[in-house]
């Protein structure tokens, strides 16, 4: 792998056998390329794990953020050079009709599946306004409701103080519309993109448009051929910029590994996949519940006694993960059993492989960063001056003022975050989805084992 290599693999990886698919109508893509999905099964290493509380349940000084990719018509003052983005068009009429080859949603042509997760379908939706192919996720409204813990049940002793690092949620609906807000506004170049949103709301069905990232993920795990430590610092830099940027926002990542870091046309790095994301106020998120992929789990989460937990310690934790495997190709923490994982992370001495060779600087931050005690864990304005990052001085990263503006959004954008589809319409779509097979349910099989978008590797390497 290079910082500016063409090709790699696919975004989203979902399938259970290879296969190469062609872009339907051949719009868009006009050098041929072709969308590939990777035949690799998830298991603990890098699939998601369903949001559970270590004994006290949920807790209610959380708030959950769910669309996967943010966008915004906002620019960071460090955006690398790019096209101008238009603002997201708002209109009050959604039309939907079935054609033969496809269903159309407004001005979006929806063609084949190319991805599923755990809350719907991700198609590709072809938009003929400006003959530019997006990811389109199609979602359920009760299983992303059922995420955030709603109804809730009553908050865990001892959360009045974690109440103040969260914000409370108004409730069910107007919570989703008010992190969709903030999304749309997000603008980074190391930040995938969400574009619209449309969705009826009498009926279950969210649908999302995403910016498509056609170069795939950075890497996946295990791997034979680690990256390089020059690679490995190109790309972290970019993490860093990213994470920076959310923690900056006040937004909490808490998936943080490679297959959710996918590779723009740049060569850059961009996040993704905010399905298990929170929002808070103040200095730093107090947490309580234990989301996200095992393997990338920090040992505080995983802890019997600790009840409540730093939630930019968790990102720093994910990122010391993530980076071990940049250059050594695996996670440094394993085990088939999920509770020997945990135990591992919360017991294990973090070692280092004979090979591939690294530098005692890259050790010296690894360690730092996967420091089991959260308090004295590095922290992301000390890792921007990490030698290693800086290349002793030479590659400084933007400040944050240079790579971050502060998004804030008023009730009235809370309150046009969404475009509202008329019920009948919604039914016509769902219904010319379900009778073309092509297309499918696009819940159908939602008791099967669930992926996550846009991972791609296993719970053990």
């Amino acid at each position: 792998l290079s910082p500016g290599r063409s090709s790699m693999a696919s975004l989203i990886v979902v399938t259970e056998h290879e296969e190469e698919m062609d872009v339907p109508g051949g719009e868009g893509f006009g050098d041929g390329r072709k969308l590939h999905l990777s035949g690799r099964k998830l298991s603990l290493q890098e699939r998601p794990q369903p949001a559970r509380s270590p004994g006290h349940g949920d807790g209610a000084n959380q708030r959950f953020i769910y669309p996967s990719l943010p966008y915004s018509p906002v620019t960071s003052p460090h955006s690398s050079p790019r096209l101008p983005r238009r603002p997201t068009v708002e209109s009050n009429r959604v039309s939907i009709t079935g054609l033969q080859d496809c269903v159309q949603l407004n001005q979006y042509k929806l063609k084949d599946e190319i991805g599923k997760g755990s809350y719907g379908v991700v198609k590709l939706a072809y938009n003929e306004d400006d003959n530019t192919y997006y990811a389109m996720k199609v979602l359920s409204k009760k299983k992303l409701m059922r995420q955030a813990g709603f109804p809730r049940r009553p908050p865990p002793r001892g959360a009045k103080a974690a109440s103040e690092g969260c914000l409370q949620p108004r409730g069910p609906i107007e919570q989703v519309y008010q992190e969709i807000a903030i999304l749309k506004k997000l603008d980074h170049p190391n930040v995938v993109k969400l574009v619209e949103v449309l969705d009826d709301p009498s009926e279950d069905h969210l649908y999302m448009v995403f910016e498509l990232v056609k170069q795939g993920p950075v890497m996946e795990i295990p791997t034979l051929k680690p990256l390089s430590e020059d690679q490995a610092r190109f790309y972290f830099q970019d993490l860093i910029k990213g994470i920076e940027y959310l923690h900056y926002q006040k937004i909490i990542h808490r998936d943080i590994k490679p297959s959710n870091l996918l590779v723009g046309e740049d060569g850059h790095v961009k996040i993704a996949d905010f399905g298990v994301s929170n929002e808070f106020k103040g200095a730093d998120a107090l947490l309580t519940n234990t989301v996200g992929t095992p393997a990338f789990m920090a040992p505080e989460t995983l802890s019997e006694t600790r009840k409540i937990f730093s939630g930019k310690a968790l990102d720093v934790w994910a990122m010391g993960i993530t980076l071990y495997c940049f250059v050594f190709g695996q996670c440094p923490f394993m085990d088939e059993r999920i509770l020997s994982l945990h135990n591992k992370i919360k017991t294990q001495t973090l070692e280092f492989p004979d090979q591939p060779e690294v530098t005692d600087f890259l050790k010296d931050l690894i360690t730092r960063m996967l420091d089991k005690n959260p308090e004295t864990r590095i922290s992301v304005p000390e890792i921007k001056l990490h030698p290693w990052v800086t290349k002793n001085g030479a590659e400084l990263l933007p400040t944050e003022d240079e790579n971050c503006t502060l998004v804030e959004v008023t009730e009235e954008e809370v309150e046009n975050s969404v475009k509202h589809i008329p019920s009948l319409a919604t039914v016509i779509l769902v219904k010319t989805m379900i009778r073309k097979r092509s297309f499918g349910n696009p819940f159908e099989g939602s008791k099967r084992e669930e992926r996550a978008l846009s991972s791609s590797g296993n719970l053990l390497p």
